[in-house]
């Protein structure tokens, strides 16, 4: 391996674990349900705005 293609190498290295650190620390953590997205609301019929559940 030639001293071109080493450096190549370390840049690729240093850019991928540099594009690795930006995904973990930029990315944002989500609450499920915050606003009300973890359940179905019936909109329309006679059982209307209530929360539709598995239990039946």
């Amino acid at each position: 391996m030639n001293t071109f293609e080493f450096k190549n190498l370390v840049k690729k290295l240093k850019n991928s674990l540099k594009e690795k650190s930006f995904f973990k620390d930029l990315r944002k953590e989500v609450d499920t349900g915050a606003n009300g997205t973890q359940d179905y609301v019936v909109k329309k019929g006679i059982n209307k705005d209530t929360v539709a559940t598995t239990k039946q």
